[in-house]
């Protein structure tokens, strides 16, 4: 089993730039929050992280104010030179919004060579708790898809975050842009463990997976029971291992929401157990080498 690993999927924040954060707690897919109501910086994520294996890291944005999304950038790529940590930015951008071609550029420009992708979050659920995007089909409006357009054109990737109701048309997007790299987060994110909540989750996913441009994190695995268990965690891991080949999987800690109910070394234990099942080079693939491939580490 591989030792050196590379996390796909990790934030940091400043508690100034994170309205959701200072604001009135609201609910959240992850529950309460009040722990994470504060600054998280690189120095504690390479605390956890670096005992763990971790060699490199890729951050993922946090939803800042408005008109933050450079300064964000910027953030992440002050850690870099700080502390070697992250290695590559996924950076936000309202694809719908007409100056979007330039919030990229400088985005890109900020980030010393480390934005690789972008992510607007379009994960939209009848339960307001576990809903993001203001509409489901946000991806079928013909302004947002000019803009993921713009992300193509600059060679970024697209990171996709959808509900299993929504892999339809997430499916028909991919297919529509395939020079684009999609990034399916959290292996599609498997809210509803009822029988038909599995069946709509792999229907959806088989769909994806049949659409040679999509790679997908495992991360998040245990939001929505809040919890860091192979039981928990196996079922989803195996399945999309099933699907899409450990060349098209990748890790991810989804750090420090998941330090609501885990700590980074049980995290990663937690997925070397569920991929026990791998050769060593399935192993080296989902903790290292997708990643590395991927963000051009």
């Amino acid at each position: 089993m591989t030792g050196a690993i590379i996390d796909a999927h990790h934030h940091i924040w400043r508690l100034a730039a994170t309205p959701w954060l200072t604001g009135p707690p609201v609910p959240r897919i992850f529950g309460a929050y009040e722990p994470l109501r504060r600054d998280y910086t690189i120095e504690e994520f390479l605390a956890g992280a670096r005992p763990a294996g971790v060699v490199k890291s890729v951050f993922v944005q946090v939803n800042v104010a408005p008109g933050g999304e450079v300064e964000e950038v910027a953030l992440a790529q002050n850690a870099a030179e700080r502390s070697g940590f992250p290695h590559a930015v996924t950076c936000f951008a309202d694809l719908g919004a007409a100056d979007v071609g330039q919030v990229l550029d400088a985005a890109i420009a900020t980030g010393g060579g480390l934005v690789r992708a972008v992510r607007q979050q379009l994960h939209w659920h009848e339960n307001p708790s576990y809903r993001f995007a203001p509409r489901p089909d946000v991806m079928n409006l013909a302004a947002w898809r000019r803009g993921l357009a713009e992300v193509g054109r600059r060679g970024l990737h697209f990171e996709l975050q959808v509900f299993s109701g929504q892999m339809r048309d997430a499916a028909a997007l991919v297919r529509d842009f395939p020079d684009v790299t999609f990034i399916l987060l959290h292996a599609g994110m498997l809210q509803d463990r009822s029988t038909a909540g599995w069946q709509a989750w792999r229907a959806g996913m088989r769909l994806l997976s049949d659409c040679p441009n999509v790679v997908t994190k495992l991360s998040g695995l245990g939001t929505f029971e809040r919890a860091c268990s192979v039981s928990l965690w196996r079922p989803v891991v195996e399945e999309t291992l099933s699907l899409l080949g450990p060349q098209r999987c990748m890790f991810g800690s989804n750090f420090p929401i998941e330090s609501l109910w885990t700590d980074y070394a049980d995290l990663v234990g937690t997925m070397r157990e569920c991929l026990d099942g791998l050769d060593a080079a399935g192993q080296r693939a989902v903790l290292h080498d997708t990643a590395a491939r991927i963000y051009h580490l």
